[in-house]
């Protein structure tokens, strides 16, 4: 799985003219699965992010995590995190899992993401054209791939 996580002071999703997810202060969590992607990989990234110090203490310091401030969490599935671009100019997808296997393991990603911070967490619709809004707070934008645990 790969995902680009985002510190965000607010951020929305809209489908079809229509508010789904609206968040203030948390991240913004793009993730994109691919077919070699299991419960294992989900469960060490949904650790990872939750844990994460990427939040500033009283000293402006990056020292806490979306859990230490209460944080908001949008979720939103991005199969285009899987393209390849090694050959010619249009993007290959073939990394990317179908639906039917990304679609379990996204939303048990979620489920285990509202587990660890012991709140609801807010998704766009799988598979939806999707419009994201968000303001980026630093910028701290992070790429996390559970394939390469550094």
């Amino acid at each position: 799985m790969k995902i680009v996580l985002q510190r965000v002071s607010s951020a929305s999703v809209i489908i079809d003219n229509k508010i789904v997810a609206d968040i203030q202060k948390g991240l913004l969590i793009l993730v994109g699965i691919e077919d070699a992607d299991t419960q294992e990989d989900s469960n060490w990234l949904v650790g990872k992010i939750v844990n994460l110090r990427i939040f500033d203490d009283a000293n402006h310091v990056m020292n806490l995590s979306v859990k230490d401030i209460d944080g908001d969490i949008i979720v939103v599935s991005q199969f285009t995190l899987h393209a390849s671009t090694k050959k010619g100019n249009r993007p290959s997808y073939i990394k990317a899992s179908k639906p039917e296997v990304a679609i379990p393991l996204y939303e048990n990603f979620v489920i285990q993401m509202e587990k660890e911070i012991g709140k609801k967490v807010q998704t766009g619709i799988f598979g939806a054209d999707m419009k994201v809004l968000l303001l980026n707070d630093g910028p701290v934008t992070i790429v996390i791939d559970s394939k390469n645990r550094e």
